[in-house]
């Protein structure tokens, strides 16, 4: 007789669990990849988070846990592609200023800057006038000087900012520091354009900032002591210092950013700025690395000056700063996407606007509008002309 065919029985109750779990991978593969491909795609978007698809998506892996990644890459393609060594600039690079005359009862005009390249070219370091004027007087002065000795086909500006004529703001993004809202973001509101001389990036994000953040009489992120500090009090006044030693919190302080540790004090660089110390100098790239670089310092006057340029080393941006005056400074916001300084000109009865700002240098990507824009979130600074009847301020420590 035929064997009768095998009896296919009913599941078990293993096959099941299989099947069980095999759908619910599947679901959960599904989800995690429809979650991070459309977190991409905002990413990649959205202009906040840089001016190229390649800087947002760095952006986006750092938010997700991949900034030593993203810092790993980024020193392997600046080492094995390195800023050309000397050369000359491009024409036009190098800007000639012109001689002040008196400025009243507001701050001298700053001596040339002396190039860290010779001979200095035409021009080079002299300064001339940026923005709108305050009061009659230029509140901000420019220069352009070679970054170093050695790369000298790449420029760096310099600004100079009159703190008699300027008062500071500290603008605050969802992004940087994150939380809000805020009393001060962006965009740049009317009312406050119709003062506004200059818009400039800030510091690192606070995951690499190795500091605080202080704005709207409320700690953000905790202050460290030792960290460098730039201090805005309530009458607008500023100034830069070591925390817990040139400045501190008091009931008149409105506004406190901080970024890694001082790059200039006592007037000259600090020791060790030549070893990539992620604690002090940074995580994201450290100080060995040529890059865009901006800083920040305070003069023994009381100005402000403000670099930024492409292809510095952290040395040579103390040695720039330095060189503009600096007696404290600090490094602001690194790579070609963040270093972003803009002076806006504009008629006697109107306003700022990104239409009329001017990037310190041409070949600085991001726009002056993005200061005016909804979509812009991270931090940066605002200095506006001071009411008439305002006292100047010329001392380099706090009120």
């Amino acid at each position: 007789m035929p064997t009768a065919p095998p009896r296919h029985g009913r599941p078990t109750e293993k096959t099941f669990l299989r099947r069980r779990i095999g759908i619910g991978v599947g679901a959960v593969f599904f989800l995690v990849v429809g979650y991070l491909s459309f977190s991409l795609g905002t990413f990649l978007v959205d202009p906040a988070y840089g001016t190229s698809a390649g800087a947002r998506g760095a952006e986006w892996v750092r938010e997700h846990g991949g900034g030593s990644l993203v810092t790993s890459v980024e020193n392997w393609w600046y080492t094995n592609h390195p800023p050309a060594k000397g050369g000359k600039p491009a024409d036009g690079s190098i800007t000639t200023g012109k001689d002040e005359g008196p400025r009243g009862s507001h701050l001298p005009a700053p001596a040339p800057i002396v190039s860290p390249a010779t001979p200095a070219l035409p021009g080079e370091g002299t300064w001339s006038p940026v923005g709108n004027t305050v009061d009659g007087y230029p509140a901000i002065l420019k220069a352009t000087v070679r970054v170093d000795a050695i790369h000298t086909s790449d420029v760096a500006a310099v600004a100079w900012m009159d703190t008699t004529l300027l008062k500071a703001s500290l603008y605050s993004g969802s992004f940087i520091p994150g939380g809000g809202p805020y009393s001060n973001t962006a965009p740049i509101k009317p009312l406050a354009a119709k003062t506004t001389i200059a818009a400039f990036n800030a510091g690192f994000r606070m995951g690499d900032a190795n500091g605080g953040y202080y704005c709207d009489h409320k700690t953000i992120l905790p202050l460290r002591d030792g960290a460098a500090s730039y201090v805005i009090y309530e009458d607008g006044s500023s100034t830069i210092g070591m925390w817990g030693r040139d400045v501190t919190l008091t009931k008149k302080v409105t506004a406190v950013r901080q970024n890694l540790d001082l790059i200039v004090d006592g007037g000259k660089p600090v020791a060790g700025l030549s070893i990539n110390n992620n604690a002090a100098w940074g995580k994201t790239l450290g100080g060995g690395v040529y890059v865009w670089r901006s800083g920040y310092g305070i003069t023994a006057t009381g100005a402000l000056v403000y670099v930024g340029g492409p292809n510095m080393s952290i040395v040579a941006l103390a040695d720039l700063l330095v060189r503009a005056g600096s007696v404290r400074a600090m490094e602001l916001d690194i790579n070609t996407d963040w270093v972003q300084f803009s002076t806006y000109r504009y008629p006697a009865t109107g306003a700022a606007n990104g239409a009329d700002g001017t990037s310190l240098l041409p070949n600085m990507v991001s726009s002056p509008a993005r200061y005016f824009t909804t979509w812009f979130n991270r931090d940066f600074f605002v200095m506006q002309a001071r009411p008439p009847s305002t006292p100047p301020v010329t001392t380099t420590t706090s009120p």
